[in-house]
């Protein structure tokens, strides 16, 4: 999970806005998310703020707040259930001159045993009668991972991204983007809860734990392709698909496919997304004996898997006439039905003979629901 919020922190600090030339609308959005799966479940409210300062600037801040409740089959299996709180604020800024848009943010992520601060710049540039936009971006994390049960515990990581992407209006009713993604990480890069599992005659279960241990560096790239179409009734179609590889072995496919259908102030739209990856070269399920390899992982996310993710949304837009200060206001509802096949990853729960236990399946749901509001 941690790996997978500091990427989402990542992304939301390098990625720019708005398309280039044109700045930012000015809008609040206050949203309230729920994860709630294998054994985990994550909530909390966000509040973002936008407001543009003459005609060439546009700042944004986020407030945003986990609260994560955890029993899931990593910690009933090996630790206690437990309780925590991330914070996250995150403050950005967007210049434009000419067809030009540079944009800079900061991101503050802390909880407990982990301390994350992102620095990112991206610089879009509109090309060709703006039908070509051009966005370069880079990103610097500097990660400090700790431990709740040991104060002096304190390990260091760094991360850098370097992004390109290309936008290209092909057709007054097709839009394609490309996108390229390098990620570097150097550092304390496992969990420092997480253990491994080896066999062992002399333990009753069959098998005993040890601590899990990564490499010190990872080198990650990743080509996106997506393509949106409008169709004569207002509604879209939109096709994405996505290849990952890393210096760890692992090769993943992503695609995904959604519709969006306008109805008056209505839009509701539906998508389905399907994930493939294989494992980790130093993962494995059951090692057999401790300290087999030089390094070691158990964690399922590292594991090959497959995933399958269902989103329906819906938006309603109100004020449509304005109220005071406000132009406009919208609400908006999202429910993801997640579907996670482990090929490689028991679970331990049960009685079976080790070695042949039922492999892990996780199920989730997570709901957002935001408000916004134009001014």
């Amino acid at each position: 999970m941690r790996h997978f919020r500091l990427f989402a922190i990542l992304l939301t600090v390098v990625v720019s806005t708005a398309q280039a030339g044109v700045l930012p609308e000015d809008r609040s959005d206050i949203l309230y998310h729920l994860y709630d799966g294998g054994g985990v479940q994550i909530d909390g409210p966000s509040l973002l703020m936008r407001k543009q300062v003459g005609k060439n600037v546009s700042v944004v801040g986020n407030y945003y707040v986990d609260m994560v409740s955890s029993a899931s089959i990593d910690v009933v299996t090996t630790a206690s259930p437990y309780t925590e709180e991330r914070e996250q604020w995150s403050l950005g800024m967007d210049y434009l001159r000419g067809n030009t848009t540079m944009t800079l943010g900061f991101t503050s992520s802390v909880e407990s045993d982990f301390d994350a601060k992102t620095w990112g710049l991206s610089v879009s540039q509109d090309m060709f009668g703006d039908l070509t936009t051009l966005t370069l971006s880079y990103a610097l994390g500097n990660d400090v991972v700790g431990r709740s049960d040991d104060l002096e515990f304190a390990r260091d990581n760094t991360r850098q991204h370097y992004g390109i992407g290309l936008t290209q209006i092909l057709t007054r009713n097709l839009i394609t983007a490309l996108n390229i993604e390098t990620i570097t990480d150097e550092g304390f890069l496992n969990n420092p809860y997480r253990s491994v599992r080896y066999a062992d005659s002399a333990s009753a279960t069959g098998y005993s734990f040890e601590p899990e241990l990564y490499p010190a560096t990872r080198t990650s790239n990743a080509v996106g392709l997506r393509a949106r179409y409008y169709l004569p009734y207002r509604a879209a179609i939109q096709g994405e698909y996505r290849y990952f590889t890393d210096t760890w072995d692992i090769n993943s496919h992503t695609a995904a496919i959604s519709y969006t259908h306008p109805i008056g102030p209505w839009t509701f739209e539906a998508k389905y997304r399907w994930h493939d990856q294989t494992g980790a070269a130093f993962y494995n399920d059951l090692f057999p004996r401790s300290e087999a390899t030089n390094f070691r992982a158990r964690d399922k996310e590292l594991s090959p898997l497959t995933s399958n993710t269902l989103t329906l949304a819906a938006s309603y837009e109100f004020l449509s006439r304005g109220w005071r200060f406000i132009d406009k206001g919208s609400v908006n509802v999202s429910l993801d039905i997640l579907s996670v096949d482990y090929h490689d990853f028991a679970d331990l729960r049960g009685d079976a003979v080790v070695g042949s236990e039922p492999l892990y399946q996780l199920d989730a749901d997570i709901i957002q629901v935001y408000f916004s509001f134009w001014y």
